[in-house]
């Protein structure tokens, strides 16, 4: 005979489960190394890490048979930021019913420990409401603000009747002072049909403030959009950019042939600005989304002065599975004032993860790396010339 349902048990088993698991120390993947930066054995977040009391009604008159009520899809592509000797993540949370929302997560160490705030973020809306909100870049920018610049998704009020997936997406922009309370700000405007991947430039130029953008035809495709933009607004409220300049375009037959879009926003660094970035080409499978690196001037910043060629990094074994497969994406880092660097991606849209390195070791990487020459017999070309260069010093090694 079944024994009888123990409430008291199966809710303790939850939350014992969850405290283990927010509590558990990662470590350095010993199988992996590339000289630039370290993986991580586990994610630092997932749909498990939520508390269980966003999931589940611990009430057992309401919920006798202690079921998850409002379930938790995935945690991923968190903006990040240091305050105060702690690291926070605003997180992109997608609940069961594929609406997302934002939440905190902090941690002492910004590799484990990862904790979320009781409360998600109450994001006050514009006049014309969001379907849905995604995807937020923090920027401390020199005006004493943080800016929250995310992903506002509608839906097209010219799509024909019965068609129920054309959307329009927009730069959402929201800011604070501590992270707890949000003003919302109207969303910026710019003469491309929509928006995605707005990003703050953390600093003002000349007078004004700096968004990179990626311009596009419609929510999917980028269409005209030619890749990363760059374009100035006289204010935040509202911020209008009059004249969008591409700065970082879109090429054939490379790792960002169908979509690029700007990462986190650029750290300042005394070769130039070092930017993050993530990259989209079509496949067989469908799409691949990997992540790239470049650097701009210092004095003028929509100025690329180096390109490595190929990727930074790119999902690996169970990275590559989840909701939207073959997928890395980032739009947060940490950079310490020691040059210390923490760059956050999300995996298959279904996770987040950390890689550690150096603000030194990135901008070695960035100089150094040989830019995609863009055909095979150039490519053959210059690892012929890497190969020349290394025999002798190959063969020492013994």
């Amino acid at each position: 005979m079944a024994q009888p349902f123990n409430f008291q048990a199966a809710a303790l088993k939850v939350k014992r489960e969850y405290q283990a698991l927010i509590q558990r120390d990662n470590e350095v993947d010993p199988g992996w190394s590339n000289g630039l930066f370290n993986r991580y054995r586990y994610p630092v977040l997932t749909a498990a890490h939520t508390p269980p009391f966003w999931r589940y009604d611990f009430d057992p008159g309401a919920n006798p048979h202690f079921m998850e009520r409002l379930g938790i899809n995935a945690v991923f592509n968190p903006g990040a930021i240091s305050l105060n000797g702690k690291f926070y993540l605003v997180c992109r949370v997608e609940g069961f019913d594929r609406k997302s929302f934002f939440a905190i997560a902090e941690s002492p160490t910004g590799i484990d420990h990862l904790t979320f705030w009781d409360d998600p973020v109450t994001l006050p809306e514009t006049e014309d409401a969001d379907t849905n909100v995604y995807d937020m870049r923090l920027v401390r920018h020199e005006d004493g603000w943080i800016y929250g610049l995310f992903c506002t998704e509608r839906k097209d009020p010219r799509a024909a009747p019965g068609d129920l997936s054309s959307a329009v997406a927009q730069g959402g922009i929201a800011r604070t002072k501590d992270l707890l309370s949000w003003e919302r700000l109207p969303d910026l405007k710019t003469r491309s049909p929509q928006q995605r991947n707005v990003v703050l430039h953390p600093e003002f130029f000349q007078g004004r403030y700096a968004f990179y953008t990626r311009p596009q035809d419609d929510f999917i495709q980028a269409g005209s959009g030619g890749g990363i933009g760059w374009g100035l607004s006289d204010r935040m409220a509202p911020a209008i950019i009059d004249e969008e300049t591409v700065i970082d375009p879109r090429l054939y037959h490379t790792i960002k042939e169908v979509k690029n879009g700007e990462g986190p926003a650029p750290i300042k660094t005394p070769a130039g600005w070092l930017h993050v970035a993530h990259g989209v080409r079509n496949t067989a499978a469908g799409l691949r989304y990997v992540l790239y690196a470049y650097m701009t001037d210092l004095d003028q910043p929509w100025v690329v002065t180096h390109r490595p060629g190929g990727y930074l990094l790119a999902p690996m074994g169970e990275e590559r599975v989840g909701d939207v497969s073959n997928v890395a994406f980032c739009n947060g880092l940490v950079a310490q004032e020691n040059g210390d660097l923490w760059i956050y991606y999300a995996s298959s849209d279904t996770r987040t993860h950390v890689v550690t390195t150096t603000v030194e070791k990135m901008v070695d990487y960035v100089l150094h790396t040989p830019e995609d020459p863009l055909r095979s017999a150039a490519c053959v070309e210059q690892r012929q010339a890497l190969i020349r260069h290394n025999l002798d010093f190959y063969a020492k090694l013994g």
